[in-house]
Order: structure tokens, then sequence, then C-alpha cells
């Protein structure tokens, strides 16, 4: 977060990361406020483009804030005091942040139980997923670099719950590897896994000492 945070190139490429973690959580919140979703895309994108324009990220930094919080308090503030025919951006006005049809394939694609879920339970579990999403990817480049992209795609199938998954046996089989050498592989995977994600939370929190915190509160929103 803190790289985003001055005009480099480095830094303009962490904004458009930022960007991208936090527009599908801030855009279900939007939805679930009863917004239809030409709306709520159009609020979204002025949401962001305001705080990016005002440099509100400077605050977080000062305040010692953590980057969920505080856009969820400053989103609600948007749409409370915002004249839908003022926020709204036209079709075609400006780069949107996030490509639109990539945001609503995978609004499509959400399968979360939206009738159950309050505006600030699905942005809390969008920006769970959207954590774990940014960790994984970053580890699957890490794999598909040092030549391993095969064995990537077979172990991370086991990180999940679904009842197909293969089994450790099944992936020896089909990658000609001992169970043993499986076995570790995949320690090794979940190990560099947890640290990806570690890191992927530290990104959204302005002093170190909140990381314990926000891993905390992380594990308890993908546990409820």
């Amino acid at each position: 977060m803190l790289q985003a945070q001055s005009d480099s190139p480095a830094a303009h490429e962490a904004l458009e990361k930022l960007c991208r973690a936090y527009w599908w959580p801030l855009y279900g919140f939007v939805r679930r406020e009863g917004y239809r979703p030409e709306e709520a895309q159009d609020l979204t994108q002025g949401f962001f483009a305001l705080i990016l324009e005002r440099k509100d990220l400077d605050v977080v930094r000062e305040e010692k804030g953590r980057l969920r919080s505080y856009l969820l308090t400053s989103l609600k503030n948007f749409l409370a005091k915002a004249k839908r025919r003022e926020l709204t951006i036209k079709r075609g006005e400006g780069r949107a942040l996030v490509p639109l049809d990539e945001l609503l394939a995978r609004e499509r694609a959400d399968l979360e139980p939206a009738d159950q879920l309050n505006a600030e339970r699905i942005y809390e579990r969008r920006w769970a997923l959207t954590l774990l999403e940014q960790a994984l990817a970053r580890l699957g480049e890490e794999y598909r670099a040092a030549g391993s992209a095969p064995l990537f795609e077979k172990l991370k199938q086991t990180l999940t719950d679904d009842p197909g998954r293969p089994s450790q046996a099944e992936i020896a089989l089909g990658m000609s590897m001992s169970e043993n050498a499986v076995k570790q592989a995949f320690y090794r995977l979940r190990q560099r896994y947890r640290l990806l994600l570690r890191e992927e939370i530290a990104h959204t929190v302005a002093v170190p000492g909140d990381v314990e915190d926000e891993l905390r509160h992380f594990i308890a929103v993908l546990q409820t």
C-alpha cells in the first residue's frame, strides 16, 4: 500500500493493483445497497477517482490505519453524501480502473448466497477471497518461472475442499513422482502460499504491527 504513495512508475503499478484488489469487494457492497449494475459500476469508479484525486491513501498511512476499514468507511460516506446525477460517470468518460466486462463476468460467476449476506459481509468476503486469489496468482507465477507449471496445476487442486480433488497418490502417478516427493512438494507449496498471503495482507496495512490482527480478521472472515 505504501508503494502507491508516490508518482514513480512502481507507484502507479502498485496503485493499479490496489484498485483491482478492492474494486470487486467495494462494487459488491454498492450492489448490495440496492444499486443496479450500471449504477454500481459508475459509483465505484467515481469513488476510486475521488480518493485518488484527493490522495486519500496518505491519510491511511498517517493515521496508521487498515486500508480495508478505511475504504469501506469512505465508501459509506461517499454514498451517503452522493447525489446520483453528480457522481455517476457517463459511459466512455475517463479510464475505468478495472475493465467492466471483467467485473460483470466475475459477478455472474459469483456463487455467494447474497440473499443471506448484508453489504458489509459481502465486502469482507470478497476482500478475503481477493487476497487468496492474489497470493495464489503470485505462487503460480513463481512455479511457471521455475518451469514447474504442471506440478503447480496439480498441487493447487489439493488446496481446496473439492471432493473431486486428486489425491497425492494420484498426482504422484500422473507426474511420475514418488508419493513422498509429492508430499514434500505440497508442503513447500503450502508454506510458500501462506507466506505470500501474509505479504498480501501486509500490503493493506500502514504499520507492520497491524499485520497479525488483520491476519486473524482474515481467518475469521473465511470461517464464518
